[in-house]
């Protein structure tokens, strides 16, 4: 029986979290509560020791797929041949379902920024931006994803609209969204937008993967901050989002203040139940691993 696929022959998944150091015998223990992990490649790159030694361990449990945080895929700076190397060599050992990174840009000039600085919305960046990420997809013959980002200020030159941005970029890429919900609603209730507005103007049908998080609210705005429970009208947009499309996994993404495993179980647990409601269970045909699903999506 065939593995169901998603876009450009993704393989479905199913619940997911990301792999995280405090949580790794929790998450190691608990394959009838996950389908996947998604890992962060920089944590791995060009490691061995322990970090090899755990990623190997998870490998051997769970299909993965890869989200970068570094690659500034808007930059304009020439693509550094180690950090590609690195990544190549990486994917030679697990094999991901799909790779992932920002639409933003880290870095100018050599200067790394450690954030994610958002694009200038031109058609302009548009242009150079697909041509960056046909580039990746080229390089690594693997589907490559891009991420919505949260932001907190518009540059006063922008021409497109966030949504439209996003949906040139893809078209003209050819490539996949990882949607960032928790995204969405910070920046529309930061910048006034209307949440269901914005996933109209989508392409959805490109929606490979959907990123849940907490965020903290201030006085001024909303902070995206991957530190915090899931908030109910988060919890509701994934809801609406998941009728409205495919994707191939959906998981938690928790990166500051990371509680007791069991703090979080129950959020992994709504995100099964939103998947089930939308979709019935994860089928054991899709249980194998990232390497066997990929190649049987390629055949």
């Amino acid at each position: 029986m065939a593995p169901i696929t998603g876009f450009q022959g993704c393989p479905i998944l199913g619940v997911g979290i990301g792999l995280r150091s405090s949580l790794l015998e929790e998450t190691l223990a608990v394959t009838d509560l996950l389908d996947w992990v998604e890992i962060t490649p920089e944590n791995y790159m060009g490691k061995g020791g322990t970090a090899l030694k755990n990623l190997k361990r998870a490998k051997a449990l769970y299909p993965m797929a890869s989200h970068g945080v570094s690659m500034s895929i808007g930059g304009t700076d020439d693509w550094d041949p180690v950090y590609l190397e690195q990544l190549q060599e990486l994917f030679a050992l697990i094999r991901p379902a799909w790779f992932s990174d920002h639409l933003c840009f880290s870095g100018i000039d050599g200067m790394y920024f450690n954030d994610l600085i958002p694009m200038p919305r031109t058609e302009e960046a548009v242009r150079h931006t697909a041509d960056r990420i046909r580039f990746l997809q080229d390089t690594f013959q693997l589907p490559v994803l891009i991420e919505n980002v949260s932001f907190y200020m518009d540059y006063p030159g922008n021409t497109l609209s966030d949504a439209d941005f996003h949906a040139a970029i893809l078209e003209k890429a050819d490539c996949g969204l990882l949607l960032d919900v928790n995204n969405v609603y910070v920046n529309s209730t930061n910048h006034g937008w209307d949440a269901l507005s914005y996933l109209d103007a989508l392409p959805l049908e490109r929606v490979v993967q959907i990123h849940v998080a907490g965020h903290h609210e201030y006085p001024e705005g909303l902070i995206d901050t991957h530190g915090n429970t899931v908030k109910d009208d988060v919890w509701t947009l994934l809801d609406e989002t998941l009728s409205r499309c495919r994707p191939c996994g959906v998981m938690l993404e928790r990166d500051l203040y990371i509680p007791p495993f069991e703090e979080l179980k129950p959020e992994i647990l709504k995100i099964r139940e939103l998947w089930e409601k939308h979709y019935g269970p994860v089928q054991p045909a899709q249980q194998q691993s990232a390497a066997q699903l990929t190649e049987a999506a390629r055949s």
